[in-house]
């Protein structure tokens, strides 16, 4: 578009996705402080005289030395990995705050008939501060146009698990059907009148 000097301006329009959630994956970290630190100051003395015999130059020398502390940690530093992240989509601040909470008073509990009412109070707040952060975070998305099907979906596949069958579901007379070639005749036939009638 025509600027106010004799370069052209840009009008650029951006759609911008204010939910950003990216997924935790699984990874290794090294738990350094729980090193055999003899074990390694032994590995580390057997390799120095082969370490200071080879080597024909400066890059060669120094890849020699990092494949040998990186041997060295695989060998006497334990691993851990850091699980994914099993808290819902929608957990927001609050429900990790109570969530918290909770925990710790969990913990106390034994302590007295104090903390056990506290408990109970505090598991109803989380109850109430989940329930309302997911009609919130459903809201949020069944009113993002872009990719609200995609976030959708993540939902219910996260709420649904790992079970692929489709639960026993009732008839048009409240017949209970599990057979799954029923299951899907019947589900069809509801699909389909449900298009019929919008027809």
């Amino acid at each position: 578009m025509p600027g106010i000097s004799d370069h052209n301006g840009v009008l650029l329009e951006v759609e911008w996705d204010e939910i950003s959630r990216e997924p935790k994956l699984e990874r290794i970290f090294l738990v350094y402080h729980k090193t055999d630190v003899l074990g390694l100051q032994d590995f580390f003395r057997e390799k120095f005289s082969w370490w200071a015999g080879n080597g024909s130059c400066v890059e060669e020398i120094w890849q020699n030395f990092k494949d040998i502390i990186f041997e060295g940690i695989r060998l006497y530093v334990p691993q851990k990995t850091l699980s994914k992240n099993p808290d819902p989509e929608y957990y927001n601040k609050e429900v990790r705050r109570l969530k918290v909470k909770v925990r710790k008073m969990y913990n106390m509990r034994k302590f007295g008939q104090t903390y056990q009412e506290e408990l109970k109070r505090l598991s109803k707040d989380l109850l109430v501060a989940k329930k309302k952060a997911q009609e919130t975070f459903l809201r949020s998305v069944l009113q993002n146009e872009g990719r609200c099907w995609t976030e959708f979906y993540k939902y219910v596949k996260r709420r649904k698990g790992s079970r692929e069958s489709i639960p026993a579901i009732k008839d048009q007379s409240g017949k209970l059907i599990t057979d799954p070639t029923e299951k899907a005749n019947s589900l069809n036939s509801y699909y389909a009148s449900l298009l019929s009638l919008r027809t």
